[in-house]
């Protein structure tokens, strides 16, 4: 079993059936990550993750109207907070606050699944993309919005989104700054899934529940095989599924799946 649950200051963090689900909880600033705790909210999550060897699942999503609001504009506008200071201070600001989130949230080792319940915006749009699957409320928006404030995707942003969706349609994407809505976002393949708001969490949890049945050990061996891949050769790349998989055939969890399959089909 994992450890007690972290303490988060401005998200809740709750733990079922192998299904943890971290909520963003500051629907006051729209889940802004700048201005918030939500940044060391998120990264102490995803660094918990890594050691909770009973959770298979983790699902995001924001309270309130919001999914995440990205940026706080009124920083912006004021140059305070994390927008304060000169190049050097700016940037250096980046790597210690906002970054943090791509970087921990690449090295979690269980399905990401984003239960979008409202306005996605910049930073908040890239967090979706982070995750591995994408679900969203009919009231979902979605928006790179960066350059209509004249500043670029420093969350990195850009390399999420061509990955998700190709580099055609997230160039045009980022560079227009235009907001979609929630069918766009699923004829775009922004999105796996469109639903009513009411069936939002019901619909991202059957998704996890289905996933966090699966055998836990080989569940995080895949998501790391489904991510090593478009970077890596194909030799190379078979190599280490061919370690991955001894590893499998040699825990008690494969032989647990294989005698249930075989029981139901003697049924």
């Amino acid at each position: 079993m994992s450890q007690t649950l972290p303490k988060l200051i401005d998200a809740t963090l709750t733990l079922e059936h192998r299904v943890a689900t971290l909520t963003l909880n500051r629907h006051d600033v729209r889940n802004a990550l700048t201005g918030t705790a939500l940044v060391d909210d998120i990264v102490t999550t995803a660094e918990w993750l890594n050691t909770a060897s009973d959770v298979s699942v983790l699902v995001i999503t924001g309270a309130g109207s919001a999914f995440c609001a990205g940026g706080n504009v009124k920083d912006m506008a004021e140059r305070g907070g994390d927008f304060a200071g000169d190049v050097a201070e700016v940037a250096e600001r980046y790597r210690r606050g906002i970054q943090r989130i791509p970087l921990a949230l690449s090295n979690v080792e269980v399905p990401i699944i984003a239960a979008v319940n409202g306005a996605a915006i910049g930073a908040g749009f890239d967090l979706a993309n982070m995750a591995d699957i994408r679900v969203a409320s009919s009231n979902a928006t979605f928006g790179e919005t960066f350059l209509n404030l004249g500043i670029i995707p420093g969350d990195g942003g850009a390399w999420f989104m061509q990955r998700q969706i190709g580099y055609q349609r997230a160039f045009e994407l980022t560079l227009s700054g235009r907001i979609i809505n929630a069918e766009e976002a699923l004829a775009y393949g922004v999105v796996l899934e469109v639903v009513a708001p009411d069936a939002l969490m019901t619909t991202a949890m059957t998704h996890a529940t289905r996933i966090a049945a699966q055998p836990p050990k080989a569940t995080r061996l895949t998501k790391r095989l489904m991510k090593l891949a478009p970077d890596m050769e194909l030799k190379a790349f078979l190599d280490v599924c061919a370690v991955f998989q001894g590893m499998c055939h040699n825990e008690p969890e494969h032989l647990e799946a294989v005698e249930r399959l075989l029981a139901r089909m003697k049924k």
